[in-house]
Formats: structure tokens, sequence, C-alpha cells
């Protein structure tokens, strides 16, 4: 149970994070406990992180502003270990450290400095870029469905798929009700999101097929239907590179029948 002191501070800090939030931060108590906080960063521009909605938590001490938080990342970025303790130097492994002037924006902006750096500590795990891409474009989706752990569907949707735990899923999670609990305004706006682009929340892939046709030779030729010679000089590029496709495809038969030609010619020259 929190202090009486902490109680007043985080309850001022709550109003001042709520009226001048910091720029891709948002941060709120749960109503239960008003030591539990939860955090999205949205991913900065510029960087692997962009667009990408990340969810995590802040758990006070007691005795807080003389001791920092325990700092987690739920959302799986690439960046961080998800809901495993950070070791930075305004998380509770530094007591010592810690400024009691610090509050709950200061605290977050750091957050957000590490994880767009690439300086290494407890928590934080080693990614390519196009891999924290990926898991950015993800986020929505790992979010509102607890990592594909929902038995949610889409409107007109099929029967669920019998991988419940969701093709790529991090981990088997809750259904995404935790972070429904704490973020409806955004849980509904990813859901909304996820109708629109048809992305199936078992999976967290489009149930959009592309219409393409068997024969690539028929898919380049279509491309050089049109106006202009770029259109055509693009579509005979095509078809030469499904030809030299269909060569690799066969090579092997096309060896045989090499051979077996000379052979006949060999043979039809000797009884000559």
């Amino acid at each position: 149970m929190a202090t009486r002191a902490a109680h007043k501070r985080l309850t001022r800090e709550y109003a001042s994070i709520t009226a001048n939030p910091p720029p891709f931060i948002a941060a709120r108590p749960s109503e239960q406990n008003i030591l539990e906080w939860h955090y999205i960063l949205t991913g900065p521009p510029q960087t692997p992180y962009e667009g990408g909605q990340y969810w995590g938590t802040l758990i006070f001490p007691p005795d807080y502003p003389f001791a920092p938080p325990a700092i987690r990342m739920h959302t799986p970025s690439g960046r961080f270990r998800c809901s495993e303790r950070l070791c930075l130097s305004i998380s509770d492994f530094h007591p010592k450290s810690f400024n009691p002037a610090w509050e709950v924006s200061t605290i977050l902006l750091g957050v957000q400095s590490f994880m767009t750096s690439e300086e290494m500590t407890t928590g934080s795990v080693s990614a390519s870029e196009s891999e924290r891409k990926t898991l950015a474009a993800r986020t929505r989706w790992w979010n509102s469905t607890g990592g594909g752990s929902t038995e949610r569907r889409l409107q007109g949707q099929g029967a669920m798929n019998s991988n419940r735990r969701g093709f790529g899923a991090i981990k088997s999670g809750d259904g995404g009700k935790r972070f429904r609990e704490m973020w409806p305004e955004l849980d509904e706006e990813n859901w909304k999101w996820m109708e629109e682009s048809r992305i199936d929340p078992q999976t967290g892939k489009s149930l959009v097929v592309s219409q393409q046709s068997c024969a690539p030779e028929a898919d380049a030729l279509r491309k050089s239907v049109g106006s202009g010679a770029a259109a055509v000089m693009e579509g005979g590029r095509d078809v030469g590179a499904a030809g030299q496709g269909w060569v690799r495809r066969h090579a092997v038969w096309i060896v045989v029948a090499v051979v077996f030609a000379y052979v006949l010619a060999m043979r039809v020259v000797s009884e000559g």
C-alpha cells in the first residue's frame, strides 16, 4: 500500500502527465492500485519502432519518490525481453542513483531514449532493423489479442483455427484482457484497424488473398498490357524472368534430353 506521501505525489503526477503528455508517451495508474502504472510508448518517426504501440508497466514502491519503480515492457519490440525487469539507472536495479525529483514523465522519457539506442543491459535484446520493423507492425494486433490468444473473431470470419496460440505468437496470453482493461479506447481502435485491414486475430496475418494467376508467364504478359513503352519493357523483362524460372525448374530433364539426343546422333553416325 502506498504511503500518504507516495499517493499524493503520484496523484499529482497523473494530473500533470495527462494535461501535458510528453511526445509519443501516455501513462495512467490502475484504478485498483495507484502504485501500478501502465504506459504506452508510440514508436518515434525515423526509428525501427515507428508507429509501434508499446505497452509496459511501472510498479512503484510504497515509499516513492525515495525509491525507483520496476520497469517492464510487455509488447514484443526486438529491444527488450517481454515482461522482464529492465536494468536502467532510473529503475529499481539502481535505487541509490534515483533522484526523488524525477517524475513519471522523466522515467518514461528515459525508457524511450534507451529504447532508441543500442546500449545493452539486463532485459534488453539484440535484433536487426527489419526484425524490429516487423514487430512494430504487429504491436497493435499483439496488444489487443494477447499475442493471438483471443477467442474473438472478425465479422464474417469463418470457424476458429485449431492453433489458438496463433501463428508466430510470442507467447500465450490472456486474449488481450489486461490491455483492454487499461486502454479501452486504444483496444477499440486496434480492433477497428484489424477489421478494416482484415487481420486475423489468431495469427496476425492478413485474411485478404491476393488474386494471382497460376502461370507466372501470364502475369508477366498482363503487366505488358497498357500504354507506354515502359510498361511493355517491364512486361518483357518479367516474361524473360518467368522463362528463366521455367528453365531452372526443368534443368534436369533438359540435360537428360540433350544427352539422349547426343547418344542417338552418335549411333546414327556410327551405323552410317
